[in-house]
């Protein structure tokens, strides 16, 4: 019998209420993913480690280890997209769920179709950043898509999957003003969200490419506007 020879996506689902873990299993299953489902951080941060999924799906509070904990750890070895889910709704509450590391959040209780949609435009960025094309050299930044590694002033600078997209659309941008929907639609794929998402990224990817993030000369802020990437380092 012949198989397949590309294997469907798999996606690591962490949520210890059995009711979802179960729903969200059996619906993104009978969508075409390979699923593997954990109802405790510590068995799915072994599972993760062993083999990192394609998307991983993260409940924030969880048994044995936190969510947060689970997310951060992933990032830290991987370049793994990860969604949260959170029922907690408050603003702050996501902002500290992205600064884990996650490229994603849905708050409790959330639509399955939803939850689908996202996780395909996940993958769909994951797998179009990963696509090898021409090298970036913009001032001290140098950019390799098809490795996604990042270089500033000659050095290495380790990037989450998120930030390395950021980056690199700012780049690809030197010198325009993008507003904060903007950026969510181009390199989150988000018609609507939050604008604070954008907020939280700026602020990580400042402290990896700043010589001083409280006074950055490449990213800069455009009040009442949005963003702007400055090659040169002047900060104007």
């Amino acid at each position: 019998m012949e198989t397949s020879a590309i294997a469907p996506p798999r996606v690591v689902v962490v949520e210890d209420d059995p009711t979802v873990r179960a729903a969200v299993e059996r619906y993104l299953g009978a969508n075409g993913y390979l699923v593997e489902a954990f109802g405790d951080g510590i068995s799915a941060q072994r599972a993760v480690r062993a083999d990192p999924p394609d998307v991983l799906i993260v409940d924030r509070m969880l048994p044995g280890i936190s969510g947060d904990e689970l997310a951060r750890d992933a990032r830290e070895r991987s370049a793994v997209p990860i969604i949260m889910l959170t029922a907690l709704g408050e603003v702050e509450q996501r902002i500290e769920g992205l600064e884990t590391g996650a490229d994603d959040y849905l708050v409790k209780p959330f639509a399955l179709r939803e939850l689908l949609l996202r996780v395909g435009a996940l993958l769909r960025r994951s797998r179009a950043a990963a696509a090898p094309t021409r090298e970036i050299v913009l001032g001290d930044f140098r950019l390799d898509p098809a490795r996604r590694r990042v270089h500033v002033r000659g050095e290495e600078v380790p990037l989450a999957a998120r930030e390395y997209e950021l980056l690199a659309h700012l780049v690809q941008h030197d010198g325009e003003v993008l507003s904060r929907d903007d950026i969510l639609r181009e390199v989150w794929g988000w018609s609507f969200g939050e604008a604070s998402t954008v907020t939280v990224h700026v602020r990580r990817l400042r402290e990896k490419i700043e010589q001083d993030p409280r006074r950055p000369l490449h990213l800069l802020t455009e009040w009442g506007a949005g963003y702007r990437f400055s090659a040169d380092g002047s900060g104007s």
